[in-house]
């Protein structure tokens, strides 16, 4: 039962670099290391996972977990995910200001081009088993340049529609549905329960909060604060990037959190792997009234990401049901190609990002792309080479600026 556990929490503390790094990661481990699944039903999940509010990698990695054991196996590899970047943005909460200056900006520049190459070798990947063939190769460029002119939430939203819309239009159904493998899907049931529940919370936890706070007792900020961060994980589409201006709004606004703390939690969290989503967490362990330190913390980290579980957990049955129809699998295909159009658009612009503002990306890419394509190092290895190399690399420079 454990083993999920280990599993996720090796990526948790290696998976650097943002939600479409952590896909990349995800796959190489899951669909080429330990083969849950093929690629197609990974590129199909993620798809679905991009079309529900929250953080995209992280309910992949929930769904991930139930697949294999339930749903004790997604609160597994939620926690294993989650709780090495979590727990360091906490304990960074509690003496914010000495860690400004901590992390080196040469560590950083490696950290990113580790991204950038675990993205690329899975963008080639998938191209390979999901574009074979010149229509679902023109449904990914499409979907790339769609998502190119149009960089927001809905050209993505946008893209992945098209997409199923050429898939399903010029795409010929399979000859019999490609299967998920030994897998357990939610039922039926239990995705109807997790709706009404996500409903519930969302009506319930302002009653709640109303309630509580008439008390004058600080059960009534608990209440505020599961209730913030529960809507804000709810409604939120884009994932982590889009969920921080929405944030400061609500915690520093009200005067809960300071924008000083606000904005150096922010930039520390770009230094920790996993998903960023746990900014909630520092957050949490910084807010004014009580509860602040690792239980405030912990409460608005398990408030932002149960939503996540209450979506993933009402979406798979009826995604399960859908795939088996040849129209949908006609449209799925689509998707799928859409996704690698996607990712290729964002790694293109994420790449010309890092090197226009700093051109030292550009060694970094090099060498690790030898490494990881040559000498096939693993993502783990890649992330501790970089850590130690940008160390070095600090070192360095600051040896000839002091002689």
């Amino acid at each position: 039962m454990l083993s999920t556990f280990f599993i996720f929490l090796k990526l948790g503390l290696t998976s650097f670099g943002g939600p479409v790094a952590h896909i990349g990661y995800f796959r190489q481990e899951f669909v080429e290391k330990r083969q849950w699944l093929s690629d197609a039903s990974y590129a199909e999940l993620v798809a679905l996972c991009q079309f529900l509010p929250g953080p995209a990698s992280s309910q992949v990695g929930i769904a991930l977990g139930y697949f294999r054991q339930g749903l004790a196996g997604s609160l597994l590899a939620w926690a294993g995910f989650t709780l090495p970047s979590a727990l360091a943005l906490m304990a960074a909460a509690l003496s914010l200001q000495q860690f400004s200056a901590v992390i080196p900006s040469s560590v950083l520049v490696a950290l990113k081009a580790v991204a950038l190459v675990v993205v690329a070798q899975a963008l080639i990947a998938m191209a390979r088993t999901l574009c074979q063939g010149r229509p679902k190769t023109a449904i990914a460029l499409a979907a790339a340049a769609l998502s190119w002119w149009q960089p927001d939430l809905m050209g993505q939203l946008l893209a992945m529609g098209l997409a199923g819309v050429l898939g399903y239009s010029f795409l010929k159904p399979p000859t019999e549905p490609k299967p998920l493998g030994p897998l357990r899907v939610p039922s039926r049931q239990l995705g109807v329960m997790a709706f009404a529940g996500l409903v519930l919370c969302l009506f319930g936890l302002p009653l709640l909060e109303r309630a509580l706070s008439l008390t004058g007792t600080h059960n009534g900020f608990w209440a505020t604060e599961i209730n913030l961060f529960f809507r804000t994980g709810s409604l939120v589409f884009g994932g982590g990037h889009v969920v921080l201006p929405l944030l400061q709004s609500a915690v520093v606004g009200p005067g809960y959190v300071s924008n000083e703390v606000f904005l150096s939690g922010y930039g520390l969290a770009q230094a920790v792997p996993g998903p960023l989503f746990s900014f909630a967490a520092l957050l949490g362990a910084s807010m004014n009234p009580s509860p602040t330190g690792w239980a405030g913390g912990m409460i608005c980290l398990g408030a932002v990401f149960a939503p996540s579980f209450f979506l993933v957990m009402g979406a798979l049955p009826f995604w399960e049901k859908l795939r088996r129809y040849p129209a949908a699998q006609t449209a799925l295909a689509g998707i799928n190609a859409g996704v690698v159009g996607l990712l290729g658009a964002v790694l293109v612009k994420q790449t010309h990002a890092a090197l226009s503002t700093n051109l030292g990306v550009l060694p970094w890419l090099a060498l690790l792309a030898v490494l990881l394509f040559k000498f096939k190092w693993p993502a783990w290895l890649l992330v501790l080479g970089a850590i130690v190399g940008g160390l070095i690399q600090a070192q360095v420079q600051s040896q000839g600026l002091l002689s």
